[in-house]
């Protein structure tokens, strides 16, 4: 409603609608002013939108371009104070290395000398006489020193700090590949779940059943009805242990009665295990001692059997001595 002549708008009677009414005209005034201050020496066509474009879509998107042109606006004019600080910190420090060079020329040859002065003209020396491989050696690794944050460059601190870099940049591509690899692998159970879902709204498979309903409310008479049972039922539970006695049973009665149980069942197999030695043998003792006796014979016939045949294999085995000749 800003955009239109006062003449042409209606009467707000509503103070919402009239807070509105004023904030638009205010934002349109706002815009209009960037506008006018972007195409300053311009026709006034340029200054502000057409009528037809006035709408709460232009709105926001100009406000929304303003808003950024000025914060990258405020960027650029602290970059400016950055770059202007350091360039005038620069000319001071060589005006002031000038100075003290003109005052060293002037004095005599006896007079201490200036390490800083000679450090800088020996480092301009050096620059001013390296090639064109040397130049760009030297820039690149200035240039690396400072993207890197480093005071003091070595080519050895420069190689770990670039190798740190590598193993990062690896490991960054890795952790990306994992995330896609992810990523690709919801996409797809997304898709399933997708497909499920609308194969559960289309299909008659996985309908309810038509008498559902009556079940429900045959389960619900029941639940009901067993409800409604459970205080006689414990009353009748009282009145037992009261009639009978029932034991009060306790956590360290069980415990005890279970480490009994253990032990018992731990015995048992023992004897299970020596049980297990006499199986075969006749229940009688007498029978039982003549068959042992059998078995201890036959087990020393099997023991002689196995010398002799040992004996007999070790003389055959073994290599005959050659006789000596007299």
């Amino acid at each position: 409603m800003a955009h239109l002549a006062p003449s042409s708008q209606a009467a707000i009677f509503s103070p919402s609608v009239a807070r509105a009414a004023a904030s638009t005209a205010k934002d349109w005034s706002y815009v209009d002013s960037w506008l006018r201050s972007k195409y300053a020496g311009s026709s006034n066509n340029r200054g502000r939108p057409p009528a037809f474009e006035r709408n709460p879509e232009t709105l926001r998107a100009l406000l929304a371009l303003a808003a950024a042109n000025e914060a990258a606006d405020e960027d650029r004019e602290q970059l400016s104070r950055l770059e202007e600080a350091a360039l005038a910190e620069v000319e001071a420090g060589e005006r002031e290395l000038e100075a003290r060079r003109q005052k060293s020329e002037q004095q005599q040859p006896s007079d201490a000398i200036d390490g800083e002065l000679l450090a800088a003209d020996l480092l301009a020396a050096i620059e001013s006489n390296l090639g064109r491989e040397g130049a760009a050696a030297l820039d690149a690794m200035s240039n690396m020193a400072v993207d890197l944050g480093v005071a003091y460059p070595t080519p050895e601190i420069l190689g770990a700090k670039y190798v740190e870099l590598q193993g990062r940049a690896l490991e960054l591509e890795d952790s990306v590949e994992r995330v896609n690899l992810l990523q690709r692998y919801l996409d797809r159970e997304a898709a399933q779940t997708d497909s499920f879902l609308e194969e559960l709204r289309r299909g008659d498979a996985y309908q309810p059943a038509p008498d559902l309903a009556k079940q429900n409310l045959e389960l619900q008479r029941k639940i009901k009805s067993i409800t409604s049972k459970l205080p006689e039922l414990r009353q009748q539970v009282v009145a037992l242990e009261k009639s009978i006695g029932l034991p009060s049973l306790t956590v360290e009665d069980v415990k005890e009665d279970e480490d009994a149980y253990l032990e018992l069942l731990a015995r048992k197999k023992d004897l299970d295990v020596q049980v297990k030695a006499f199986a075969g043998l006749p229940p009688d003792i007498e029978a039982a001692r003549v068959e042992l006796e059998a078995l201890r014979a036959e087990l020393r016939d099997a023991t002689d059997q196995r010398d002799t045949n040992f004996e007999r294999l070790v003389e055959r085995e073994s290599p005959v001595k050659a006789r000596r000749r007299l």
